[in-house]
């Protein structure tokens, strides 16, 4: 079970690990500059090997089926984040983003075989029934799981809510395999939590990315700012917190950044082949509303806009999270405090096809303010600190870390320090003695730091 994760799953939702960043792309297809001479060589031998199947494979196979194969290996191979979705994960990646699916609620991917969980996600049926990153399902009821597709792993765990699912689990540590019943639910991730800390100092957690996350950003800061134990005083410090934020929607994270940043400030930028490719993406209405006339960013605060900040950051902070912390560092709004994020600096755009199904393909590498690429190498903070005193970690995945991943266009040392990293990484199997942390609780060394840094930050302001 040494190997490299090779595909991702969300169970019950069809969400990509490392999740979507889609830009507006139209009708690649259709524009006559994208047009290409069709290889006929290489055609004739796909041809060659689609008949020998057709005529003498043991078992009879459509035609269908095979062309389905093949278009999900030519993506499958091209980048960890480029995939073929047929009808049901079209439709799960469509209700994903809305923040509802069903399911169990695991980030998970397959590895010599089996189903491996990446994460649970927070507060959903596999978070409260124990399950733990880095866990092996081997069996789903009394199916083993050896031998199937990661689609049809992801289809078997579906269900209605209210039913069970009895996962049987390989975990490091552990002499004999663990059998956990979850059971299935309707799940909706909120996108945004937020509490009062304490007088004069906020706290806002962004989840992922969805399609409701800058109105309900903007929600909760009003709350935080009408909070009656901060007596309506404008707050002191904020903390902002993305720590294992898979990212999501790029119009949402141009938009969380707007929230912090003066209009009109550079967000991001993106550069591929195609020409709609290459946009630069700005803190103004036009770039982060999608069909929305209203502009729930009007009624912020003022005091928003320079509220001292912490952005709280760790190697689970993917794609869009590392796009809003990237515009903060670079325009020096906040002070980004954590471990380095998870390196995804590429762009997948979502282009449907025929019958309900659809392809995510890589079309862009994206690029902070100051033109950084963060592909392998992701954001650096400012303020470097372990999840705990003792420096025990999340054993989390990184971009370096899967199989054919996007080089780093900009920054050739990001290249040398990933392929370093999968070496070193090989052959180690030592359990891990970090326990899952419970983000804005007492224990969270992290957000402690956070708060020692805004309060310190006030007294320098006051000198």
């Amino acid at each position: 079970m040494g190997s490299k994760l090779q595909k991702f799953g969300l169970i019950g939702a069809g969400m990509i690990a490392g999740i979507l960043i889609s830009l507006q792309i139209s009708a690649i297809a259709g524009k006559d500059e994208a047009k290409t001479a069709l290889p006929v060589e290489e055609l004739r031998s796909f041809a060659d090997v689609f008949n020998a199947i057709k005529q003498g494979y043991v078992e009879p196979v459509d035609d269908k089926k095979l062309i389905t194969y093949a278009i999900s290996g030519m993506l499958s191979n091209l980048d960890p984040h480029s995939t073929y979705l047929d009808a049901d994960a079209f439709k799960d990646l469509q209700v994903t983003t809305q923040g509802e699916f069903g399911g169990l609620g695991i980030e998970v991917g397959m590895e010599d075989g089996y189903v491996k969980v990446v994460a649970p996600i927070e507060d959903t049926p596999a978070w409260r029934a124990g399950v733990k990153p880095g866990d092996f399902i081997v069996k789903l009821d009394e199916t083993p799981v050896r031998g199937m597709t990661l689609a049809e792993a992801v289809k078997k765990m579906r269900g209605k809510p209210k039913t069970n699912i009895t996962l049987t689990i390989i975990r490091k540590g552990e002499v004999k395999p663990l059998v956990i019943t979850v059971t299935r639910d309707r799940i909706k991730v909120a996108s945004v939590k937020s509490k009062l800390l304490e007088p004069g100092y906020g706290y806002v957690r962004i989840t992922q990315f969805q399609e409701e996350t800058i109105a309900d950003l903007a929600r909760h800061l009003d709350k935080l700012y009408k909070d009656k134990e901060n007596k309506g005083a404008p707050l002191k410090g904020l903390v902002l917190d993305l720590r294992s934020d898979p990212g999501g929607l790029l119009n949402a994270a141009v938009g969380v950044s707007a929230a912090f940043l003066p209009a009109q400030s550079l967000v991001v930028s993106t550069e591929g082949r195609i020409e709609d490719a290459n946009r630069k993406f700005f803190a103004n209405p036009d770039d982060y509303l999608r069909g929305s006339k209203q502009d729930p960013l009007k009624s912020l605060p003022a005091a928003v806009h320079d509220v001292p900040m912490v952005v709280l950051v760790n190697s689970g902070s993917a794609s869009a999270s590392e796009i809003v912390a990237g515009a903060l560092q670079d325009h020096k709004r906040a002070v980004i405090l954590g471990t380095q994020t998870f390196g995804k600096g590429s762009v997948q755009t979502v282009l449907p096809l025929s019958a309900n199904t659809g392809i995510k393909l890589t079309t862009a590498r994206y690029y902070t303010p100051s033109g950084r690429s963060i592909q392998l190498k992701g954001i650096t903070p400012d303020v470097d600190v372990e999840e705990s005193p003792n420096g025990e970690a999340r054993d989390h995945i990184r971009e370096a870390d899967l199989d054919r991943h996007l080089a780093n266009d900009r920054d050739k040392s990001a290249n040398l320090d990933a392929a370093k990293g999968r070496d070193k990484g090989k052959g180690q199997e030592e359990e891990s003695p970090y326990k899952p942390l419970e983000y804005a609780s007492k224990d969270d060394y992290q957000l402690k730091q956070a708060m020692n840094l805004l309060k310190a930050w006030q007294v320098i302001r006051k000198k």
